[in-house]
């Protein structure tokens, strides 16, 4: 019996030994392409939205999708980007968040035209190959929370992408706790993907965005 709660402990320390160093590891990788300001980040043609849901189960505003799409918008108002791609799921008829955004978007005034949706954007991984083995692109700006952009340009390095990203208004009330905690793991996750080189769950015929 003290082997097994040996055994168990070990394991314990590992998984948590684990979490910590993917979070240092990505944190490190991404520490010179992040902006938090306008006039200092670089243009880029094209900038990649993370997708997320507008609403949360209680139909109130989530203020991830509000700073996001505020980001977005800043950047093409001040021709930092020429185009949005916004790439996140549409899994169900019902459930589309790629074409909440380009709409929240028209309605600010960007050009329909301007506006590309990926609606294959199941996870962060899907949305990074996707935009390189789809869309064509080897570079571009990645639009997100910090915590999520650290992930990104992550995943996007190690799928040889010349990316940067702007950092949108973060959240701080308990939904924010909420999501920094569920990252740590999705960090560790994002580490074994590369390990095991996990591909998209869709790929496709590709989209020139010319």
């Amino acid at each position: 019996m003290k082997t097994y709660i040996k055994h168990f402990i070990t394991a314990i320390i590992l998984a948590i030994l684990a979490i910590i160093l993917s979070n240092v590891h990505i944190n490190y990788k991404a520490k010179d392409k992040l902006y938090d300001n306008l006039t200092e980040i670089p243009k880029n043609r094209v900038g990649l939205v993370l997708g997320t849901s507008k609403f949360f189960d209680n139909n109130t505003i989530n203020l991830y999708y509000k700073y996001r799409l505020e980001a977005a918008y800043s950047l093409y108002k001040n021709k930092k980007i020429e185009i949005i791609l916004i790439s996140g799921d549409n899994s169900t008829v019902n459930y589309n968040e790629p074409s909440a955004f380009k709409q929240d978007l028209i309605n600010l005034g960007v050009p329909e035209e301007k506006i590309i949706l990926d609606y294959a954007g199941f996870r962060t991984l899907d949305s990074i190959i996707r935009a390189k083995k789809i869309f064509g692109l080897d570079h571009f700006t990645i639009i997100s929370q910090l915590f999520h952009n650290q992930r990104a340009i992550y995943l996007a390095h190690c799928h040889d992408l010349n990316v940067i990203a702007f950092n949108a208004k973060d959240v701080t009330n308990r939904y924010g706790l909420r999501t920094q905690i569920r990252e740590y793991l999705a960090r560790t996750k994002a580490i074994l993907d590369i390990i095991i080189n996990t591909q998209p769950k869709f790929l496709g015929p590709k989209i020139n965005l010319q």
